[in-house]
């Protein structure tokens, strides 16, 4: 069913309930009956998703409890299980009755409607379909063609879903071929976290584990929707709330997922809908306002502590903490007492009474968890919005102790994991003299290419081949109608997956779709059973055993489709025995042992720990593996965080997920919580920015950027005006509909990450 369908009914009505609840439950029977698969055999899956025994779920990489519930696994975790488990198939006798050109006429929905790749398959320009061609030919063609190439002109791109195992072949693959452009899906989300934490607190990544969540004193939340993007996070939240520990949220849209929640594992609960309140003050701040809340918050503080100090009374800052692990707190603190409450007011779109209400439960609670997501991230200065966060939680020493620590939430279940073990732009992330030790070759010494580098050298004609391990990159990427026709101009795309979706119909002048098991499947190699492995948002490594018969016999593991490219493009160049490697995947975590042993010490003995083993964090035992040794406060340039100036009718534009999707994955046209039934052409606007430009609701609009270093024209025709509760001069619009308005020269500084929570629109009537 495309978009453009006369035939689904549209309705727009505000929904009251909670998330979870009855509402989870008929959601995720309508998908497993729409697969097609047997209620029986989706509920014994689901029975194992999340479980020391059972797969790790192939949605969000929240973390897995060494308790877990009855039913491990959240709405989106059920959809994802039961769209990997569908009996649809996408069949050589489909392709050859569709051209490429049809297809791309095709909605995202439909397109992975088809079901699963079921046979590898070849482009062929002249009939305009995809045919079916045999493994070790593709694999031949395929080697041949990259070697042709400078290998600084080829992209190895990975989505956050593969396994550690296939990650480490996959990064060591690409070095041995010559090349650090290993772009990845943190690119896109965390790889602010990254840089930012690293240089405040010394780790790439955050610092609690679920165990902090039963010694928390408070919980703040920013820019992150739990209830859509990872809902089993609520049962802590559910936990936390009903022992009276406060969760303040900072969030431009109010998500239901952050204000109530029905445990659909609770009988009395779904019985009496009774409902938990998750959080207490809930402070709707300005796409890109970050900063100055938390700045505010911050100067409350500071100016608490000057005041007991000259009352003699108790101090508010933790003095000892900040003396012995801290540098730049009085530059920092200077800055904050300077900063206007006016200014702050006027770029975080609060008031500040509200931002010291939030400062005050800050500042009588011990041990404090700040939990944020890409609407920290996504912006000009997102790194600057994660540095106020750290200097937020090192005014009380809440990094480093029991209850506290900063907690990013992940995205793609493996995202974080294959950073872990290499997949990696940045040399110096990755230990090559060990890899130099253990394969005898040079690695390569030049930074590789992230995915806007990746973005500007197609555009530029520089890029000849991309390989794309799982994902969806060219939908994902911004400035969408630059990219799909450049895309084209390459020499070879080759695309790893189990469903057709709309990055396998943009194809360069030679295209592979090369179909791979899925994680919850059975992977028999010479004989044996497989296991893979896991790492999730709080570093814990799991164990993901498959069972599910494959959906195909001609479908080949990951590990094994990169074994056969990599046999085949290496060719002398070759120092590993990838047959031993893909005959038992315990040869490739001794590898991984070998070349991290701190951080996967016993890896094969260790990986069926329930809950997972925790990889050694730094932070957390207050070392601080930074330039000096410490804990730095860093000082924000300005207190927007968007990068552009606001100016008469120009709007700020996050972009936003539905309760129907997961990433670029979109189960269907209902966004549940937000009371949005039937599309995903609409545009949520506040009812009073609506009534000064005399439009009004239902009323059909066009966005465009408003911000031009270009001569490009960047326009999303179509969407429809729903008033919804959101602060005056922003608007909120669905991924990946509207990468089309992010410029790819729009992202943050060090990181580059796209900057899709505040891109300057107008509306075009």
């Amino acid at each position: 069913m495309s978009e453009k369908d006369p035939t689904r009914e549209i309705v727009i009505e505000p929904y009251d309930g909670p998330v979870g609840g009855w509402g989870s439950v008929k959601s995720i029977a309508r998908i497993v009956r729409r697969e097609h698969d047997p209620l029986i055999s989706t509920t014994h899956q689901l029975l194992r998703q999340n479980k020391a025994k059972g797969f790790a779920c192939v949605s969000c990489a929240w973390a897995k409890p060494a308790h877990p519930h009855p039913f491990e696994f959240c709405e989106n975790g059920a959809k994802a299980t039961a769209w990997e488990l569908t009996n649809r198939r996408a069949t050589p006798e489909f392709f050859a009755a569709h051209t490429i050109a049809e297809l791309q006429t095709w909605s995202d929905f439909r397109l992975e409607q088809v079901g699963r790749l079921t046979q590898p398959m070849r482009y062929d320009a002249a009939s305009d379909t995809y045919v079916v061609v045999e493994w070790d030919a593709a694999f031949r063609d395929i080697g041949e063609r990259l070697r042709r190439f400078d290998p600084d002109s080829v992209v190895f791109y990975s989505s956050g879903r593969a396994s550690l195992e296939t990650s480490y072949m996959y990064a060591l693959f690409a070095r041995m071929f010559g090349t650090n452009n290993l772009p990845d899906s943190s690119n896109m989300c965390h790889e602010t976290t990254g840089k930012a934490l690293k240089k405040s607190i010394g780790v790439p990544v955050g610092t609690v584990v679920l165990d902090d969540f039963e010694k928390a004193d408070a919980l703040f939340f920013f820019g992150q929707n739990t209830g859509s993007n990872s809902p089993r996070m609520l049962h802590e939240l559910q936990r936390a709330s009903k022992r009276g520990v406060p969760i303040v949220t900072f969030n431009p849209l109010r998500e239901r997922g952050l204000e109530r929640f029905t445990n659909p594992q609770n009988p009395i609960e779904m019985l009496t809908g009774s409902e938990t309140r998750i959080s207490c003050q809930y402070h709707q701040v300005r796409a890109g306002g970050d900063i100055a809340a938390i700045m505010g918050m911050c100067k409350e503080i500071i100016e608490m502590d000057d005041a007991a100090a000259r009352s003699g009374g108790a101090r508010v800052l933790d003095h000892e903490f900040i003396a012995q692990h801290t540098f730049g707190f009085e530059d920092f603190a200077k800055q904050a007492r300077a900063t206007d409450w006016g200014d702050i007011e006027t770029a975080s779109g609060l008031d500040r009474a509200a931002i010291c209400d939030a400062a005050r439960i800050y500042a009588t609670a011990n041990a404090v968890i700040g939990i944020y997501g890409m609407g920290l991230t996504q912006h000009h200065l997102g790194e600057h919005n994660l540095h106020m966060l750290c200097n937020l939680m090192l005014l009380r020493g809440n990094v480093g102790k029991p209850g506290a620590g900063l907690c990013p939430v992940r995205g793609h279940s493996n995202v974080q994991g294959q950073r872990t073990v290499g997949i990696a732009d940045d040399p110096k992330l990755v230990p090559m003299e060990k890899l130099k030790e253990l394969y005898g070759f040079d690695p390569p010494t030049k930074p590789g290419m992230k995915t806007v580098d990746v973005c500007e050298g197609v555009l530029a004609g520089k890029v000849n081949a991309f390989i794309g391990l799982g994902g969806n990159f060219v939908r994902a990427i911004p400035d969408t109608q630059q990219m799909e026709p450049a895309w084209k101009r390459m020499k070879l795309t080759v695309q790893i997956a189990t469903k057709l979706n709309r990055s396998h119909l943009i194809n360069g002048e030679v295209a592979y779709l090369l179909p791979c098991l899925g994680r919850i499947e059975l992977d028999v190699q010479d004989g044996k059973p497989q296991t893979v492995s896991v790492e999730d948002s709080t570093s814990c490594i799991h164990a993901s055993f498959g069972q599910r018969q494959p959906a195909g016999e001609h479908l080949l593991s990951e590990p094994r489709i990169v074994a056969g490219l990599a046999k085949a493009a290496l060719g002398e160049k070759n120092k590993v025995d990838w047959d031993a490697w893909t005959g038992d995947y315990a040869r490739v975590r001794d590898a991984i042992e070998k070349t991290y042993p701190e951080q996967f010490k016993g890896f094969n003995k260790r990986m069926c720990t329930p809950g997972g083993f925790h990889r050694p964090n730094k932070a957390r035992h207050r070392e601080w593996d930074t330039e000096n040794k410490k804990a730095n406060f860093i000082a924000p340039p300005s207190l927007s965080a968007t990068g552009f100036a606001d100016e008469p009718d120009r709007l700020r534009l996050m972009t936003i997920r539905s309760n129907d999707q997961f990433n670029t994955t979109v189960y269907g046209y209902d966004d549940r919580f937000r009371g949005i039934h039937g599309t995903r052409m609409v545009i949520l606007m506040n009812a009073a920015d609506i009534a000064s430009r005399s439009l009004r609701a239902g009323q059909t609009v066009s966005l465009q950027t408003d911000v031009q270093r270009d001569d490009v024209l960047r326009k999303l025709d179509g969407l429809m005006i729903v008033p919804y509760d959101i602060p005056r001069g922003c608007v909120a619009a669905y991924y990946p509909e509207c990468n089309v308005l992010v410029p790819v020269w729009h992202h943050a500084g060090a990181s580059k990450t796209p900057a899709s929570k505040s891109v300057p629109v107008r509306l075009v009537v």
